[in-house]
């Protein structure tokens, strides 16, 4: 019993200091495309993160399948302290609702370090759109023969589901167009071949800014410091509207605890230091700072909300 004890305590010991003393690079996915507010939030932390660890992080981004490929991977991968994962909205709350089958458990084969941020979504058009608030919107909506198309980041992410709320509350009717990522979605925004979507700040801000598309409403509880001018939905009369997309931090569920815990440490020192709450700010992000306790209770009432949306919808991508 004494040598079983000790033999595991030496492993789990070993695995740890791997992590952070080999200098064997940290390799953190992300599954969505390179230049994309997930992208963004996961490069800055990172940078961060890796003096905490004394080890290099390589972002890896893997989009498509709304998360699935990339979460398949880390999922799948037994390189315990060496793989992370940017776990989010799609991976955690919407994915086990929106498919049939999925190749792996995110409850089981998925285990949290921490929440990492929450980005508001705006409600924004190209500039070619003739509105200036969300009456506007919804009485030009109306009026397009056939409806309107939307982007958003990938079936099932935020900005999917956000807009299919948003489709429920006003009796529009619209036509979901994904892409692999924020980033391509406002592309064609910009481009004027798609008239609008629900954007995450990271994502959309700049361009809302530089006055390249324009923003109707934000979907938050609040107005949003960095688009102070621009009121909430709920001010326009879509009363309750609220949704957000959000990340976490996530690690194969072989990874040893003591690896989580100092993986989570790193990850709170991160997203408390100057450098990040700066990037963070300018993007219109709150950071989320926590425990992985913390974070397995707010994607369990995630789960919970919007898996009902997509119940009583019967929003399926298989």
């Amino acid at each position: 019993m004494f040598n079983s004890r000790l033999l595991a305590f030496a492993l789990s010991f070993t695995t740890l200091a791997a992590s952070a003393q080999d200098g064997k690079p940290i390799e953190w996915v992300v599954g969505y495309a390179a230049g994309g507010g997930s992208d963004a939030v996961a490069r800055a932390t990172a940078e961060a993160m890796s003096k905490s660890l004394a080890a290099p992080i390589v972002i890896n981004n893997k989009p498509g399948a709304a998360t699935n490929i990339a979460a398949d991977y880390a999922a799948r991968s037994k390189d315990y302290g060496h793989v992370m994962l940017t776990a989010d909205f799609a991976t955690l709350a919407a994915n086990p609702f929106l498919f049939s089958k999925l190749s792996y458990n995110a409850e089981k084969d998925l285990a949290p370090v921490g929440m990492l941020a929450r980005f508001p979504l705006v409600l924004v058009v190209g500039a070619q759109v003739p509105v200036k608030n969300f009456k506007e919107f919804v009485a030009w909506a109306k009026a397009q023969p056939g409806g309107v198309n939307y982007a958003s980041a990938g079936t099932g992410s935020p900005h999917h589901l956000a807009t299919e709320l948003l489709r429920e509350k006003t009796g529009l009717k619209l036509t979901h167009v994904p892409y692999r990522g924020a980033a391509p979605a406002m592309q064609d925004i910009l481009g004027a071949s798609v008239p609008f979507m629900l954007v995450d700040t990271a994502s959309g801000n700049q361009f809302v800014l530089a006055g390249k598309v324009k923003a109707i409403g934000v979907a938050s509880a609040k107005r949003i410091e960095t688009l102070p001018d621009v009121p909430t939905l709920a001010e326009q009369g879509l009363d309750g509207f609220e949704a957000y997309a959000w990340q976490g931090l996530s690690v194969p569920a072989g990874t040893p605890a003591d690896t989580v815990n100092k993986l989570n440490k790193a990850l709170v020192e991160s997203l408390n230091s100057p450098a990040v709450k700066a990037r963070f700010t300018a993007l219109g992000v709150e950071a989320l700072p926590g425990t992985p306790a913390q974070m397995a209770g707010y994607v369990k009432g995630e789960r919970e909300r919007w898996g009902r949306l997509i119940r009583d919808n019967n929003i399926r991508v298989d």
